[in-house]
């Protein structure tokens, strides 16, 4: 399992150092992995033209200009994120995009407008508060009432072989990741249903709904093992094995790493399995 920092301040050094790095380098990659929960999300939000929208942990952008394509001149689409580097590489793509706009900001304690937002969406960003409860009642202000909730958030870590098989070979050559608990900030810190609904009931949302959902992800996107081994060191858990790592140790770990990989090539792509859910709550 990977590990995260154990504080904000932490986690907002993590996403401007190292991870927000690796992130920004190569930012197409991990936006084409995603690409089909993006997908998903966005049939589940029902976007509206002249809607407005609040963009959870919304890294390099391509989630936030996607909305703001959805909602028009008409509506907004503010996108959050801790990290300055994706930050920057987001308001590049925008390009004066009227309706995207963009902060360097903890969405779990920023001020928001007041019920300035139509619907709060995530993907893959509302794992890493320290305090959930708290992150989500902060988010909530910025909501309209009646207003909708979409994210979606890792599975089980043995549900997901697409970072679990790459972790697994690489520690055996640089040591495991330390263990942490299920409901630390992590990546699977929302696995478990009843905490999700614990969380936002506490939060104070309503008609709260969680849909499992099981796919394959093109860890190569289309572009062959090699491919797909980079984008593998860049994202998910192995990358943060391998991270400092003296160079013998990292090169036996990432042919390891090729070999664990090669079995599941299909012609240019690469197919691990993923598993999510698709949450959906309602600010009453």
């Amino acid at each position: 399992m990977t590990t995260n920092p154990a504080d904000n301040a932490d986690q907002t050094a993590y996403w401007n150092g190292p991870g927000g790095h690796r992130w920004t380098e190569r930012s197409d990659v991990p936006e084409a992995i995603f690409a089909p929960i993006a997908e998903l999300l966005f049939a589940q939000a029902r976007l509206a033209p002249g809607e407005r929208v609040i963009d959870i942990g919304c890294g390099g952008g391509a989630t936030t200009l996607a909305i703001a394509s959805q909602v028009g001149a008409a509506g907004g689409v503010t996108g959050v994120d801790v990290s300055a580097l994706m930050i920057a590489r987001a308001r590049e793509r925008a390009d004066g995009t009227s309706a995207a706009t963009f902060v360097v900001a903890d969405a779990g304690s920023h001020d928001f407008s007041p019920e300035w937002a139509d619907l709060l969406f995530s993907r893959f960003g509302v794992m890493f508060f320290v305090d959930p409860v708290a992150s989500f009642a902060n988010l909530r202000k910025g909501l309209a009432h009646g207003g909708r909730v979409v994210f979606a958030c890792w599975r089980e870590a043995k549900r997901n072989p697409w970072q679990m098989i790459a972790l697994k070979a690489a520690c055996k050559h640089v040591p495991r990741l330390p263990d942490i608990g299920p409901e630390d900030p992590s990546p699977f810190s929302f696995a478990d249903e009843a905490r999700v609904r614990r969380v936002l009931g506490a939060a104070g949302f309503e008609k709260i709904a969680l849909t499992p959902v099981d796919l394959e992800l093109d860890v190569a996107a289309g572009q062959g093992l090699e491919a797909a081994l980079g984008a593998l060191q860049q994202i998910g858990a192995a990358s943060r094995a391998l991270e400092g790592q003296p160079e013998a140790l990292r090169a036996a770990a990432v042919a390891e790493m090729r070999a664990a990989l090669a079995p599941h090539q299909r012609g240019p792509s690469v197919l691990l399995g993923a598993a999510i859910w698709i949450v959906e709550a309602v600010n009453p």
